[in-house]
This record gives C-alpha cells, sequence and structure tokens, in this order.
C-alpha cells in the first residue's frame, strides 16, 4: 500500500466507526431511522423464534436460521468494531448472549438447551436510546418507567417459557409443548396453581420456585411503576439523588437549587 494511502484508509475506518457509533446511540433522525429499521429486524427475529416449534418440521426452517445467524454475526463484528476497545466490547452482558444465540442458532441440534436465551434481544431493543426517543416524542416520558417494567416482565415471562419448553417440552409435536410451557409459566408467576401441569424431578421444582419469586417481584414492581407519582430523572449536581418530583425547585436530599428542563409545555 502507498505511504499516502495509509492515513486515508484510517480516516475511513475512524469514519465507519463513528457512523456505528452514532447508528447504536444517536438520537438525530437519521440514527433514529437505522434504529427503527434494526429493531424491526429483531423483532422479526423473535417472532421467528416464538413462532420456532410450529416452523422446525418445514424445510425452510434451517434456512431462514442460518440467515438469522448470519445477520446476529454480522451484528457482532459491527458492535465489536464500534466499541471504544474489545475489553468493554466483552464485558457487556448482551456480547456473551448474542455469542450463545449465535452458536444455537449455528449448531440447533447440539445447543437447543440455551435457545430460550434467544428472547433477550428484546431487552436489548429496551436499552436503546430508540424506546426513551420514542416516548419523549409521543408525549409519553412520564411512562418510561411503566414501559421499562413491561419489558423486563415480558422478558423475564419468555425465558422462562423458553427454558420450560427446551428443557421439558421440547420434544412435543407442533406448538403444544411451547403452549404448555407457556401456561405453566403464567399460573406459576401469579400463584394460580391449577396442579394439572407439573414440571417432573428436582429440576423441575427449583425451576418452579425461582419462578414464583422472581416472577412475583417483577410484578410488584410493575404494580409499583403504573401506581406511584410520576418522578423525573435529573441526577442533582450536589448529591447525585436520582428522581425529583416534576415542579421540584430544591432537592429533597441536600437542598441544592435544581434546574430541571422541561418539555416546553
Amino acid at each position: 500500500m502507498d505511504m499516502t494511502d495509509q492515513p486515508r484508509a484510517h480516516s475511513k475506518l475512524n469514519s465507519t466507526r463513528l457512523a456505528l457509533q452514532r447508528l447504536e446511540r444517536g438520537r438525530d433522525p437519521w440514527a433514529l431511522r437505522w434504529q427503527v429499521l434494526l429493531a424491526v429486524i429483531d423483532l422479526s427475529i423473535l417472532a421467528f423464534f416464538i413462532l420456532g416449534p410450529y416452523l422446525r418440521a418445514g424445510p425452510s426452517y434451517l434456512i431462514i436460521d442460518y440467515i438469522i445467524a448470519a445477520w446476529i454475526g454480522c451484528e457482532l463484528i459491527a458492535r465489536a468494531f464500534a466499541a471504544p476497545s474489545i475489553e468493554r466490547f466483552l464485558r457487556r452482558p448482551m456480547t456473551w448472549v448474542d455469542v450463545i444465540i449465535l452458536g444455537t442458532l449455528l449448531f440447533p441440534d447440539l445447543l437447543f438447551n440455551f435457545a430460550f436465551l434467544r428472547v433477550m434481544r428484546i431487552w436489548a431493543i429496551g436499552k436503546s436510546p430508540l424506546l426513551l426517543e420514542g416516548l419523549r416524542r409521543a408525549g409519553w416520558s412520564h411512562l418510561q418507567d411503566v414501559f421499562r417494567a413491561c419489558l423486563n416482565f415480558l422478558v423475564f415471562l419468555f425465558v422462562v417459557t423458553g427454558f420450560v419448553y427446551t428443557t421439558f417440552f421440547y420434544h412435543r409435536e407442533g406448538g403444544e409443548g411451547f403452549v404448555d410451557a407457556l401456561y405453566f409459566t403464567v399460573a406459576t408467576i401469579t400463584t394460580t396453581g391449577f396442579g394439572d401441569i407439573t414440571l417432573p424431578g428436582t429440576l423441575g421444582k427449583l425451576t418452579s420456585v425461582i419462578t414464583m419469586i422472581v416472577g412475583i417481584s417483577l410484578f410488584v414492581r410493575l404494580a409499583q411503576a403504573v401506581v406511584r407519582p410520576y418522578k423525573v430523572s435529573f441526577p442533582c449536581p450536589q448529591c447525585g439523588l436520582q428522581r425529583h418530583d416534576t415542579d421540584a425547585v430544591h432537592c429533597k436530599a441536600c437542598g441544592h437549587l435544581l434546574n430541571i428542563p422541561d418539555e416546553g409545555d
């Protein structure tokens, strides 16, 4: 390579990295349009995962499976390239979740027990700037905590359903096993306890216990987010208190004068 081409190539790499970082975390119209497109793709992938029990007998299942694997692999490479360092990239929980998801797609017969982690991509959507910006533009910023609580509950519901399905009901035909897993999970989380479907063995009992404890906690968190008074998220410059009343002038913790921005209404 010519010496004059090296700075040019380095500049192109930097501009590509900046564009990927802007796409991932930006809030300008260009970045948000791309984030909407990526969110639609992610939701389509999730729909494929959820409908997997109904589709896996078809001839096109593996083709779609490997196409999704290629897409997730490209996403991982792009996020690694955009990250400030490989170390920070490897510290992200979603990096390892996506690596396991990629493994379940490339080796579906060997790693099917980990397929339930595919639902974690919903959580990744909720962590993107797109959700917060969408709520702000719709005038629903005050419902941010409610949306996050609902999202966390849905992620937990389908992660547990996926785990129960792949561990206990995977070999049932069609969608019967998935429906049974979903039915068991909802009945357990709500502590309804019909008892018509139970999980066998020690692993089944431990799964039921964990599902009840965490499920009830998420229910309480969701109820709190719905009924408690709305507060804005604004760190106090003096003491760091994060949440304040919408009309707060002084911080309740330290009395520091606040300057909380509003929506202009």
